[in-house]
C-alpha cells in the first residue's frame, strides 16, 4: 500500500502544481479554465493507468501465492497421506 501512497501523492503534487502554474499564467479566465480542464483530465487518465497497472500487478502476485499455497496444500496432504499409509502398513 506504500507505493499507492506514494504514486497517489505524486499526482496530487503534480495537480496542485499544474493548477498553480496555470493560474499565475498570463490568459484570459476561459482559456485558463480550459487549461485546468485538460490537465485535470490528463492527470486523471495517468492516475487511472497507473492505478489499473498497480492492481494487475498486485493480481499477479496474489494469483501466484494462491497458486504456490494450493500447492503446499497437495504436498502436505500427500505426504500426510503417505505416512499415515505406512502407518497403518506397520500396524498390520
Amino acid at each position: 500500500m506504500n507505493a499507492g501512497k506514494l504514486i497517489l501523492g505524486v499526482v496530487a503534487g503534480v495537480a496542485v502544481g499544474a493548477a498553480i502554474g496555470v493560474l499565475f499564467a498570463p490568459d484570459k479566465g476561459a482559456s485558463t479554465r480550459k487549461k485546468i480542464s485538460k490537465k485535470g483530465h490528463d492527470l486523471t487518465d495517468d492516475l487511472e493507468r497507473k492505478f489499473n497497472k498497480f492492481v494487475d500487478t498486485f493480481s499477479r502476485k496474489f494469483d501466484k501465492l494462491h497458486d504456490e499455497a494450493n500447492d503446499l496444500a497437495e504436498e502436505i496432504k500427500f505426504k500426510a497421506d503417505e505416512a499415515t499409509g505406512k502407518f497403518a502398513n506397520e500396524k498390520k
